[in-house]
């Protein structure tokens, strides 16, 4: 029996069209507010004062919704640009710098040996149980000696 294997896995569903999910709310927020632009600024004022505002914002919406640079979102490109151009580009290394020193810091030979002790403790503990499973298994769960009735 043959079966269809998708291809494109990576690939979002279309919800409306050709549209995304994601597509279609960017475009029904930036949409809502060129339209809000256009509504205020339009009952007073002439398309050269109106217009500009509303371009901006339905440009900026169709770039969010639609753009990709370099397979990346505009938004992810937008954040890489920014993080390229403020951020630091050489990173220095200095020894020791990570080391938060407490002048209240107990001996490091005490902790040690506590710690060494403490594994030991876990280890002895291990085998115990371990040897109780093995005499467990050893009598094939039985508590007693089938054989000396």
């Amino acid at each position: 029996m043959q079966f269809k294997v998708p291809q494109d896995v990576q690939r979002e569903d279309t919800i409306v069209g050709p549209l995304t999910f994601k597509q279609l709310i960017i475009c029904a927020v930036g949409g809502g507010i060129a339209y809000g632009f256009y509504t205020v600024l339009s009952r007073e004022y002439t398309w050269p004062v109106w217009f500009p505002p509303t371009l901006f914002f339905a440009g900026f919406t169709i770039a969010f919704a639609f753009v990709k640079v370099h397979d990346l979102t505009f938004l992810q490109y937008l954040s890489s640009l920014f993080a390229y151009h403020y951020l630091p580009k050489k990173r220095i290394w200095i020894k020791g710098s990570a080391e938060v020193i407490t002048p209240l810091e107990e001996p490091k030979t005490n902790t040690v040996a506590a710690a060494e002790e403490t594994k030991k403790e876990k280890q002895e503990s291990t085998m115990k149980k371990l040897d109780s499973l093995v005499q467990i298994l050893d009598s094939k769960g039985m508590t007693r000696d089938p054989n000396k009735q």
